[in-house]
């Protein structure tokens, strides 16, 4: 089962989920709740699996911020994650294979095997990091 990690400042808010290469099953496994922007999900799948050929209907969605989500393919990265009182709330080490979907937490990561690939994906468009980030002080360490 994945990682959920969920904020101490606001009861029931999932601020991030981790899954771990190992933890992926040949059953589909939703890693996001439906209402949150950023849908991700894992299953293994055997030779021969076939998805009947499809196209997504054009949908009027609106988005009030981004979520960002990394999937690990070499290395490895030490992340870090903040609620949402900027107080750091979890750290962990991601590993090939590795996928982590950051819903609401404030979040940062450190490299550290050379040669490190990741993939990084989020929602758009991107209009800069002037309207997109704001930065979090290290204060209030875990």
């Amino acid at each position: 089962m994945p990682n959920l990690v969920y904020s101490v400042k606001e009861k029931g808010l999932l601020l991030l989920v981790i899954n771990r290469y190992d933890e992926i099953s040949n059953d589909r496994i939703d890693l996001c709740p439906e209402s949150e922007y950023l849908q991700v999900c894992t299953k293994r799948m055997e030779s021969g699996t076939t998805f009947k050929p499809h196209k997504h209907n054009p949908l009027e969605r609106t988005t009030t911020k981004t979520q960002e989500g990394w999937i690990i393919l070499e290395g490895k990265v030490k992340a870090s994650f903040w609620d949402i009182d900027d107080k750091k709330i979890h750290e962990t080490v991601l590993e090939k294979g590795d996928c982590a979907v950051v819903f609401h937490a404030g979040h940062s990561f450190e490299v550290l095997e050379r040669g490190t690939i990741l993939y990084e994906f989020k929602t758009g468009p991107y209009y800069g990091q002037e309207k997109d980030k704001t930065f979090i002080g290290e204060k209030n360490e875990i």
